[in-house]
């Protein structure tokens, strides 16, 4: 993360405007402190990571989801590559919440940067997934944020083994409280930790609460596909996959009251792909 791309973020506190105090190294961030310019707090930058976490506000299913992941985090995506198509008797298919995101509608975006933003980027197995959908020539700019330091260290190790063809701004952050202006991006979306959110509502009004009017805002997560018999063995899976909450399924009617154009499908036997845009003037990008 550089020293212009601070401009974008906020303090997730009162939203007041940030400034960095520091070392940088060719203009990124290296260590130092994002100062608030409205309620002075202070969020600490470590190895060009900014964590804006209050960790006063982690509580409940996030504390203990957040544990876990950094316990879990070297084993995460090899044991979703490689164990879930085992679990759920079928390969694992993003293709659904990809083509959601309408990316090539991007390429009529030229005045300014195209900007999407992961929340819970996890180890960063969809940036490659992004960004080959992207049409050629858009100029983007990829944000993720992650309440777990050990899954974000999984997805720094994942993009220095395979760099993207431009940098990933990657932050500690909560979904409850995206340190971010409204309608900052032009396409916003969560895959598999919202089910175990503290309080699964708020986490979907941040969402769109940053999301340009009329951008797709995508989100999946665990459900049992309803449509299908499923015998014992995933049944089973499914159960121990989703053990600390009692009822998993899509959070639609979780949505804000003014979310249009909701698409609530199922992508793969255990989850589901939720889709829906804030209303307000139509997004650059974003076909009527």
């Amino acid at each position: 993360m550089t020293l212009d791309d601070v401009a974008l973020l906020v303090c997730p506190e009162c939203r007041g405007g940030l400034e960095f105090h520091g070392t940088t190294k060719q203009r990124r961030l290296a260590r130092g402190t994002l100062t608030c310019t409205g309620c002075t707090r202070e969020w600490a930058v470590t190895e060009g990571l900014p964590c804006l976490v209050d960790d006063a506000q982690v509580r409940g299913l996030d504390r203990l989801a957040r544990v876990v992941y950094d316990w879990f985090a070297v084993f995460h995506d090899p044991a979703v590559e490689l164990l879930l198509p085992i679990l759920q008797c079928e390969s694992i298919d993003r293709g659904t919440y990809i083509r959601r995101l309408d990316l090539p509608s991007l390429a009529t975006i030229r005045d300014r940067p195209v900007r999407l933003l992961e929340v819970g980027i996890g180890g960063g197995a969809n940036v490659p997934l992004v960004e080959h959908a992207l049409p050629a020539g858009v100029d983007y700019e990829m944000w993720g944020l992650d309440l777990s330091a050990g899954m974000l260290a999984q997805c720094r190790a994942r993009l220095a083994r395979h760099p993207s063809p431009r940098p990933v701004r990657l932050l500690l952050g909560d979904a409850h409280s995206l340190p971010f202006d409204d309608a900052t991006f032009d396409r916003v979306f969560h895959v598999g930790g919202l089910n175990g959110y503290n309080d699964p509502r708020r986490g979907l009004a941040e969402m769109a609460r940053v999301a340009r009017p009329g951008t797709p805002i995508v989100v999946v997560d665990e459900q049992l596909d309803p449509q299908r018999t499923h015998w014992l063995w995933p049944r089973l899976a499914f159960q121990i996959m989703t053990f600390a909450d009692p009822s998993p399924c899509s959070p639609r009617a979780l949505l804000p009251t003014e979310a249009t154009g909701v698409i609530d499908e199922q992508a793969s036997r255990f989850y589901y792909c939720l889709t829906f845009r804030m209303p307000g003037v139509q997004a650059i990008g974003t076909p009527a």
